[in-house]
């Protein structure tokens, strides 16, 4: 149904900061059926022969870091993590954009979707996403929470919503509005709103909220994580951090354990939450075989498929096929895989795991953290940012990602190791870091660690039966490596025994241990001398 967006159809839990907008034909809170009209009537996308919508996103296939920036307000400029993450942006530049969007829309036709972030409804965030195309209308659907009659409790004052005016055929101008290029992804603290235009990777709308939860949550002492979490038939829960290619998905979705949520979530004096409602799995290499349950959500109806080359006879898509982009994704509900939690709530976790994808293919497939080396792998946040999930990254990258995710914090990073290590210290979960990276030589030379051989490892540390395994000291890392783990060859354990070359390890090993040691010069003085200690060891 058409309607005009104006104040008095708005509902009152919803967001208003956008009342003076007036678009002559809106599309509100339709569902999948009919967004799917809507996309095949305006040619956004194609039916695949299972059901999902396979969709374009042009030349973004992946997030624009570098063009986020975030208004300079004086409600927000002194607690925001000002910097390459955090671009500062001037109030009249805002607003300059701001109409220009705005104008922008009112002459198009315009889907919006009244939906929120947060599981739980103490902290639960009104989000409506206004767009001026079908299928990412659709994609928020499928990741954010869609309200229902059985909802209960209203957001918080905090939590007084955030409007997204999504304009993807918009170009910025960096002349007037102060943008990097002609695209833009800003952030207004104060006006709780979020502008995107110039890039159809859809994305950025995901994490556009995730950033927003990063800053609101942390002042009401929520530690805010980027992570996946799943639980036991008992209800113990356990965490997988990592960024975006390490695994955090593909290992949390367990047919044998209930799928809290495989991204975001918060975790509070009650245990986990889960900020959204869908999964946007990467989709490169998916077989039936490996991911049985992803592989199947990901061609079902409701899905969007982006990026992903369908067989122009068939229309089956191609999921070995990169020619688009390695960083092929699917959204869609988390409903759509048969072990999620029906509400993305969970208790305190038991296990933590910090996934690694270690391009160097020296740091061991699996290690017992102390309290402390979990804060420094936690504020270190290394791995090897994977082709296509940013812009330009075309073969594996070594990054330090500060809290596994420094893309999307608003803060400063210690803010957050200090929440999740008071939550530790607390709750004592014993905490792992696992490499899903290169094993017998650097990427290019060895080959990265099997899939299998990485459920063999995370089985063990969710059952309990590392718990007593010995272990032996890695001599650069510090860390301790069980000497035996079931399902996972012996020699695999130990790195340097794995290469053919052991003083061409000796030195790799060696060089990641001074970049480990080099970025985190940054936090010496901000967090305890014991966390600096309980890092490599160089010579």
């Amino acid at each position: 149904m058409d309607v005009q967006i104006a104040e008095e159809h708005a509902p009152s839990e919803m967001l208003t900061q956008d009342r003076a907008a007036r678009f002559s034909k809106a599309h509100q809170n339709q569902g999948r059926a009919q967004l799917y009209e809507h996309a095949l009537r305006r040619g956004e996308g194609q039916l695949v022969e299972s059901g999902a919508l396979a969709v374009e996103t042009g030349v973004h296939t992946g997030r624009s870091p570098q063009d986020r920036f975030v208004v300079q307000e004086a409600s927000s400029q002194d607690e925001v993590w000002w910097g390459p993450v955090n671009q500062p942006l001037a109030e009249e530049d805002f607003e300059r954009l701001h109409r220009r969007i705005t104008d922008h829309l009112a002459d198009r036709e315009v889907f919006v979707q009244n939906l929120y972030a947060c599981a739980d409804p103490a902290y639960r965030l009104p989000v409506r996403v206004v767009t001026e195309q079908a299928w990412c209308a659709l994609f928020a659907r499928n990741l954010f929470i869609e309200p229902s009659p059985s909802d209960q409790g209203a957001p918080s004052e905090e939590a007084a919503g955030f409007t997204i005016l999504h304009a993807p055929t918009l170009t910025a101008d960096p002349d007037r509005e102060n943008t990097r290029t002609e695209t833009a992804i800003v952030v207004n603290l104060a006006r709780r709103m979020i502008l995107i235009a110039g890039t159809g990777y859809a994305g950025e709308i995901k994490k556009s909220i995730f950033g927003v939860l990063q800053y609101l949550l942390p002042r009401q002492g929520v530690a805010t994580m980027h992570c996946s979490a799943n639980a036991g038939a008992d209800g113990s829960v356990a965490l997988f951090f990592g960024l975006s290619g390490t695994g955090k998905t593909t290992l949390s979705v367990d047919p044998t354990r209930t799928l809290i949520g495989d991204d975001e979530h918060g975790w509070t004096d009650a245990g986990i939450f889960n900020f959204e409602g869908g999964s946007y799995a990467k989709t490169i290499g998916l077989s039936a075989t490996a991911e049985p349950e992803i592989y199947a959500a990901a061609q079902r109806f409701g899905t969007v498929l982006e990026n992903v080359v369908l067989d122009p006879e068939t229309r089956h898509p191609r999921f070995d096929d990169d020619s688009q982009t390695e960083n092929t994704r699917a959204a869609f509900p988390l409903s759509s895989l048969p072990h999620a939690s029906p509400d993305g709530l969970g208790g305190h976790p038991v296990q933590i795991v910090m996934l690694t994808a270690d391009a160097f293919g020296v740091l061991p497939p699996v290690a017992r953290l102390t309290p402390d080396q979990a804060m420094y792998h936690y504020l270190s946040g290394y791995t090897s940012k994977l082709a296509g999930t940013e812009r330009g990254v075309t073969e594996p990258e070594t990054t330090f990602s500060a809290c596994f995710g420094s893309p999307f914090l608003s803060l400063p990073p210690t803010r957050y190791a200090e929440l999740l290590g008071e939550r530790i210290r607390r709750h004592s979960p014993s905490v792992w870091l696992v490499n899903t990276g290169w094993s017998g030589g650097p990427y290019g030379v060895g080959e990265r660690i099997s899939i299998a051989h990485t459920r063999s490892i995370v089985r063990a540390i969710l059952s309990g039966d590392l718990d007593a395994i010995p272990t032996e000291t890695d001599p650069v890392f510090g860390v301790a490596v069980p000497t035996v783990v079931p399902g996972v060859p012996a020699e695999l354990l130990r790195s340097r025994s794995t290469w053919d070359d052991a003083e061409a390890y000796d030195v790799q090993a060696q060089r990641l241990a001074d970049a480990f040691v080099t970025n985190f010069t940054q936090f010496v003085g901000a967090v305890p001398a014991s966390v600096v200690a309980a890092g490599p060891r160089t010579t």
